[in-house]
């Protein structure tokens, strides 16, 4: 298992390359390979949220967001305390479901460490994104937020 291994199957459905990808990270030149101790990270996520959204929703996507380097992660302008850095948060969103749909299911479906639902505006359908975390059956704290761009707040779906 290599982390420079960027066809390294995380699990049936998702590789370390949809991992790894960055728009910002690619133009600005940061090397966003994850060490290796993350990599056993990035496969919990995916077999326990990744591939769990996938089945339901009966369509292929990729990660808006999965693993960020420091150096990623402080170039977006997010906290040093993100999951992300860890391997253990992801950010997605799924063709032909809204984000409060998904964020809603998650909920009520699996096991999480934290669940956002991201920048989402009620009557946009497909306006933010669903921000969600594992880290282990035993760690997982089943947070749900709400954060409107501003604020994060307590959110019952």
């Amino acid at each position: 298992m290599s982390p420079h291994d960027l066809n390294l199957r995380l699990s049936r459905n998702f590789t370390l390359r949809e991992a790894v990808r960055s728009q910002t990270a690619s133009r600005l030149g940061i090397d966003n390979t994850p060490p290796l101790e993350v990599i056993p990270k990035l496969v919990r996520v995916a077999e326990h949220v990744l591939e769990p959204i996938r089945a339901h929703a009966g369509v292929g996507y990729s990660p808006n967001s999965f693993f960020r380097c420091l150096e990623l992660n402080r170039a977006i302008g997010s906290k040093d305390t993100s999951q992300h850095i860890k391997g253990e948060a992801v950010d997605v969103e799924v063709p032909g479901i809204s984000n409060f749909d998904l964020a809603n299911w998650v909920s009520q479906n699996l096991d999480f460490d934290q669940l956002i639902l991201e920048c989402y505006q009620p009557g946009d359908l497909h306006s933010g994104w669903v921000h969600i975390s594992y880290v282990s059956v035993a760690e997982n704290r089943r947070e749900i937020l709400h954060y409107n761009g501003k604020f994060y707040a307590r959110w019952l779906p």
